[in-house]
């Protein structure tokens, strides 16, 4: 129910209670997105591990970072129904990390597709891409040297 407020008249809402949130039951658009800004903030932030929700896109794309040597390792925890994945960092001996950045490049608003004569070069060779091939996720080395294109999935640095 409304009141009116003394000074002018108009009508104001009561405020309600609002039900608490539940930390990770929302619904993510993109959660490829979602697991490289998970990656990206624990990392800006010198965290030794994060836990990102497992797929087996983000399964495939952990083993691209492991493989690559960007990333130390990865786990996969089953909590019942939900499966949870478990990425460990590596970091240098001069306490940098290995990550200095991600970028998602093929979202589901605007799919990014490359030929194999295409791929896209990160930082002049100094980065990966991450793409989606009909062999399966792989660097953008790896999509070269078997002369395969597919979708660009992310940029790693």
């Amino acid at each position: 129910m409304a009141t009116a407020t003394p000074s002018t008249g108009r009508p104001v809402a009561k405020p309600t209670a609002k039900m608490p949130k539940k930390p990770g039951t929302g619904v993510v658009s993109d959660p490829i997105a979602d697991m490289l800004t998970r990656i990206r903030n624990a990392s800006g932030a010198r965290h030794a591990e994060v836990k990102v929700p497992a797929s087996r896109l983000k399964l495939e794309i952990a083993r691209v970072l492991k493989d690559e040597g960007y990333i130390a390792g990865y786990e996969v925890d089953a909590d019942g129904a939900t499966q949870t994945m478990r990425i460990i960092f590596k970091s240098r001996p001069d306490r940098a990390r290995v990550i200095s950045g991600m970028k998602r490049i093929s979202r589901p608003g605007l799919r990014v597709y490359a030929r194999k004569t295409e791929i896209p070069r990160v930082l002049g060779g100094l980065g990966i891409a991450i793409l989606s091939t009909s062999e399966g996720v792989m660097s953008g080395r790896q999509a070269n040297r078997q002369g395969l294109g597919g979708e660009v999935l992310a940029f790693v640095w």
